[in-house]
């Protein structure tokens, strides 16, 4: 039976926090839509609506838990007092508790690069730990690809419409000339780069993934170590080798033009290629995919230039950063195509000493 999520603004009901055996806590306090803390005598917790199906709640919850439960760090719901449910219906809506979890965030350019090992082999133990934990998942050989005929398409819609376009010189403003000359070098690289489109059948390694690792879901203790990983109602289903690829773009790409940091890169895969080997084939298909579809993608640029309504939410800088990286990306395609399959082709001896000798690294710019 599906839960329903209640309206923005609206309080758990009052009895709710007894059904896990919490009598004594403060009123909880929001944190966010369906979302609040809870402090107790008995600790600190973290309160959440759900609105989805209850069978996809629970197959999350007892993937979560086993993960917990197998030394990761990743939080398992509480479970309810009586009957040891994880998901508590109260009022037709759905929640769940878990530990508030502390920590600080850390953005991957902060990582030293033993750091960044470290983190892509944690990530590597959880693909592992699901690969084990769950059933298999289906093969699917046809892989939806963008067309780059679509995106220019879109592109040459975006630039009919751009105001004052049709203005004589010197009529329009600077952002509206930025804006167009964007737009143009997109479809510039888009029409240069049409032959590159991926295959539309791949076999690869799949599985069960988080669907969202990156900085915002990790929560790091004082010693440097992840002693989170949050996020997991985005986990899906999909090549592994894409989740790792578009991890380390999440992590790595920087603030400008210098796209991804491409040393942080190598120590990532290499971590995770010590804990859920792939193959360099696997990496580089889902580098390319990765790439062409960030090149097809012209959503960022119609959220930052043309302020598309439907992405109020979004954030511009995200926009400007992913937009960027697309140029920087298509511009340096086949060095980071090698940097990501790097750590398959290295040898033993020159793994170890990139080990030993980037332990201490500090920054890899400034």
């Amino acid at each position: 039976m599906p839960t329903s999520r209640s309206a923005d603004g609206d309080d758990p009901p009052p009895r709710l926090l007894k059904r896990w055996g919490i009598a004594d806590a403060a009123p909880p306090a929001p944190t966010g839509p369906g979302r609040w803390r809870v402090d107790a005598g008995s600790g600190s917790y973290f309160l959440k609506e759900y609105g989805e199906g209850r069978r996809r709640v629970a197959f999350r919850h007892s993937v979560t838990a086993a993960l917990d439960a197998a030394g990761l760090p990743v939080l398992a719901p509480v479970p309810a007092a009586r009957g040891g449910r994880t998901l508590v219906t109260a009022g037709g809506r759905g929640f769940a508790l878990y530990p508030w979890v502390a920590g600080r965030r850390r953005g991957g350019l902060e990582l030293t690069f033993a750091q960044c090992e470290r983190l892509g082999a944690l990530l590597g133990e959880l693909h592992a730990a699901m690969d084990r934990l769950t059933a298999p998942v289906q093969q699917s050989l046809l892989v939806p690809t963008p067309r780059a005929a679509d995106a220019a398409a879109a592109i040459d819609g975006m630039l009919a419409a751009l105001p004052g376009r049709a203005a004589p010189a010197g009529g329009g403003n600077d952002f509206a000339a930025l804006t167009e000359r964007r737009l143009l070098e997109r479809r510039g690289l888009l029409a240069e780069l049409a032959d590159h489109q991926p295959p539309e059948i791949e076999v690869s390694t799949v599985g069960h993934l988080h669907g969202s690792f990156h900085e915002g879901n990790l929560r790091y203790g004082g010693s440097g170590n992840v002693t989170a990983v949050l996020g997991w109602d985005a986990m899906t289903t999909g090549p592994v080798a894409g989740e790792l690829v578009r991890a380390a773009a999440a992590l790595f790409a920087c603030e400008d033009e210098r796209g991804l940091d491409l040393d942080r890169v190598i120590s990532f895969v290499r971590g995770h290629r010590l804990a859920f080997p792939l193959d360099a084939g696997q990496i580089q298909a889902a580098v390319h995919r990765e790439w062409w579809e960030r090149l097809c993608d012209v959503a960022p640029l119609r959220h930052r230039y043309l302020g598309d309504g439907e992405a109020a939410g979004d954030d511009p800088a995200a926009s400007t950063r992913a937009a960027a990286l697309v140029g920087w990306w298509s511009a340096h395609l086949e060095r980071t195509l090698d940097a990501f399959a790097a750590p398959y082709t290295e040898t033993p001896a020159e793994a170890s000493g990139a080990g030993d000798g980037l332990a201490h690294d500090g920054h890899a710019y400034g």
